[in-house]
């Protein structure tokens, strides 16, 4: 470890600094990022919630659309790998438990899975799918949106460039998945599920907080590979490579996000 931090002595990279992850802040996240939930009223729609129901909510948060299906009378349980999401959603008082969406532990319990912008944080697919189909009643659906392909392309490219040159490969270390149409429909077909749509959805998204707070919010965990003012410096490099491409003359920022929707029934 001694040799290791020494060879990282000017890179401006945290002593010792190893990637976990990305680390959710829900105060942080309900402050610059629930944006994301108000915007999940379409795919709450396709999964069209009945009382009586139980669903599971996989990668539920802190819980705002839990709350929501919830409200129908469905009978929800929400999971989601952040313990302190886990404890933002329960102070809702909302049935959630901790844990991975790539290791699904539930058996035949549930009439339907619902994600939201959560898929794309878990670059195991096919470990998922396995986990939803297994959690599933025989004929249950599994309804979804999350990051399709070229979801944020310019936001990415221009951080991979900023911290290409700090030694970090940014998209390898993110991890993120953003599958289009195609992939993940073969994917779920492989898995056991028969599709009744898919849907590429581009999205242009207004950031309230701006570029600066959801780069600190949504790529925290890279970010956090670097010591506190290189990290501020790798932000502000970024949020000017792309203030012409994604900011307008009044200052308003907006994300290139591109989703991809989909309800599935299990065979």
């Amino acid at each position: 470890m001694m040799a290791m931090d020494e060879a990282r002595a000017g890179t401006g990279l945290r002593p010792g600094a190893t990637f976990a992850g990305q680390a959710w802040d829900a105060a942080a996240y309900a402050k610059t990022g629930r944006f994301v939930a108000d915007l999940g009223g379409p795919v709450v729609e396709l999964l069209a919630p009945r009382a009586g129901e139980a669903i599971l909510d996989l990668g539920c948060g802190d819980g705002a659309l839990t709350e929501k299906i919830a409200a129908v009378g469905a009978v929800v349980t929400g999971i989601d790998a952040s313990r302190g999401m886990v404890e933002a959603a329960r102070a809702r008082g909302l049935t959630v438990v901790e844990g991975s969406g790539e290791a699904l532990e539930f058996d035949g319990e549930f009439d339907a899975v619902f994600s939201n912008a959560a898929l794309h944080w878990m670059p195991r697919p096919e470990a998922v799918i396995a986990g939803v189909r297994r959690a599933l009643k025989p004929g249950g659906r599994f309804v979804a949106e999350m990051g399709g392909h070229g979801n944020i392309a310019a936001i990415r490219a221009a951080l991979q460039s900023v911290l290409l040159a700090k030694g970090i490969d940014a998209e390898r270390v993110a991890a993120s998945f953003y599958p289009s149409p195609g992939h993940y429909r073969r994917l779920l077909e492989a898995g056991g599920f028969k599709v009744r749509s898919m849907e590429l959805i581009p999205r242009p998204t207004p950031l309230p907080a701006g570029m600066e707070g959801w780069l600190n919010t949504f790529r925290n965990g890279v970010l956090d590979l670097l010591l506190e003012g290189e990290r501020a410096r790798a932000v502000a490099e970024t949020v000017g490579l792309l203030r012409p491409m994604l900011c307008d003359g009044d200052g308003n920022w907006t994300a290139d996000y591109v989703r991809l929707r989909f309800e599935a029934v299990r065979g």
